[in-house]
């Protein structure tokens, strides 16, 4: 039973649900009965355990169970009846002034916002595009050959030259021993033994890479380096260090020839170049085509979020902002650090789950009012699209379709990429041309 739904705010209601007392006992008497049957203790067979003892032991937790089912199912009927769209889970509170014969208890709740998309036909979205060109080509071929790398002695002479005078400069490989000293003292991370770092690299503070160079092997250097104030080290920041270094390893970088031998250690079988550059290309499209969407995607969420006023419930946003918690703490466990002892409150993660939260229920909305679901075609052909960049197709397949898991969060991405779609399609649409550097140094997330 329940009485008539309170309205607390916007979205916060409560209700009042009642059942008698004698329908707890009844099945609590019935769940022991049913418990005895397999009831064990010292001194019976199982089985032959008394009434009373079964409920000893067993009582509390039955009658909680039982308490829980009760109230869980009066509060779903109650909902239905009034046709209530919960959101999360009530707060239950059992009330002391209860009618004799009745347990009474008052459900808080919140139920879902009425979503009203403004109209899209006025929202204005800058969408972004870029392009691969020649240039973007080579200087991919330029980062691949950099990982290619490898170094000789400079000065010595070699089948690939002697890298020209044996002076350290930027792009060699130097190997140094230091030792820094702060008012005569030397300080923790201020010594070091055959350390090794390229000059140019930005590894070493610029002081002491501007130090090190034209330095020969053996030669040595004393200097003084003022470290920042924000620098890592709290114990040195805003202090001024004096350091000696010694070279005692130079060499010089080769980079790989862009040849045959080039192509084929990229999986160019017959070291065709053209036909590298043009592997090249196809993969920088496919990274390029990523980005942009990813940015489109968050340009139109953008968008939806500014054009649809709700509130959102708070239980939502409570409990995206505990799963999200969960997953950094999942994530950094999994990168090797300890978080046994490391607190994760759900107010750092209030922001980004009350846009997820709104997110969410504005694209539900959005779906269910155009059609907008996912097809089997529209998530067979994005299975395939992400099959292009592996070597066997057929084993991703099998990998997403084998897995209902897998499959609902390709299903997920059909689904935003409908939305996406529709909304630009009713939307005032500018496009931008955005530099490829500049797209590819972009980390948009919706």
């Amino acid at each position: 039973m329940a009485t008539a739904v309170e309205t607390l705010g916007k979205l916060e209601r409560r209700m009042t649900i009642s059942f008698p007392l004698a329908d707890v006992r009844t099945e609590v008497e019935k769940r022991l009965k049913q418990q005895a049957k397999t009831a064990k203790a010292p001194g019976f067979r199982p089985g032959k355990v008394p009434l009373k003892m079964v409920a000893a032991q067993y009582g509390y937790q039955i009658e909680s169970d039982v308490l829980n089912d009760k109230v869980g199912r009066a509060f779903s009927e109650a909902a239905n009846e009034n046709q209530l769209r919960v959101a999360g889970y009530p707060k239950i509170d059992a009330k002391d002034d209860s009618p004799e014969g009745l347990l009474t208890f008052d459900a808080t709740f919140e139920v879902y916002p009425e979503v009203a998309v403004g109209d899209l036909a006025a929202v204005e979205i800058e969408i972004v595009k870029a392009d691969v060109s020649d240039a973007e080509i080579d200087k991919t071929i330029e980062i691949l050959r950099k990982q290619r790398v490898h170094y000789h002695t400079k000065g010595e002479a070699g089948e690939h030259g002697d890298g020209g005078a044996p002076l350290a400069a930027a792009g060699d490989r130097v190997t140094v021993d230091f030792t820094g000293i702060i008012d005569g003292v030397e300080f923790p991370g201020g010594k070091a033994d055959d350390y090794a770092f390229v000059l140019g690299e930005g590894r070493m503070l610029p002081e002491f890479e501007a130090a090190t160079i034209g330095l020969k092997v053996t030669e040595a250097k004393t200097f003084d380096l003022a470290f920042p104030e924000d620098y890592h080290g709290k114990d040195v920041a805003g202090k001024t260090a004096q350091f000696t270094i010694t070279l005692k390893q130079l060499e010089w970088a080769h980079l790989p020839a862009v040849d045959a031998e080039f192509a084929k250690s990229l999986g160019i079988e017959d070291g065709d170049a053209e036909k590298m550059r043009a592997d090249i290309k196809v993969n920088l499209e496919r990274e390029v085509a990523g980005r942009v969407k990813a940015r489109n995607k968050e340009a139109v969420m953008d968008a939806l979020v500014k054009v649809t006023d709700m509130e959102v419930p708070k239980v939502m946003i409570a409990q995206d902002s505990e799963r999200l918690a969960e997953m950094t703490r999942q994530d950094m466990t999994q990168r090797g650090m300890d978080v046994k002892n490391m607190p994760f409150p759900q107010e750092l993660f209030a922001t980004k789950a009350e846009r997820r939260v709104r997110l969410g229920l504005i694209l539900s909305q959005l779906v269910s009012e155009n059609q907008l679901h996912a097809t089997q075609e529209q998530v067979k052909a994005q299975i395939e699209d992400f099959a292009q960049s592996y070597e066997d197709p057929k084993e991703v397949l099998k990998y997403y379709y084998g897995d209902r898991r897998r499959l609902a969060e390709v299903e997920a991405l059909v689904l935003e990429e409908n939305v996406v779609n529709y909304v630009l399609g009713k939307a005032k649409v500018t496009a931008k041309a955005v530099a490829f550097d500049e797209l590819m140094g972009s980390n948009a997330q919706a």
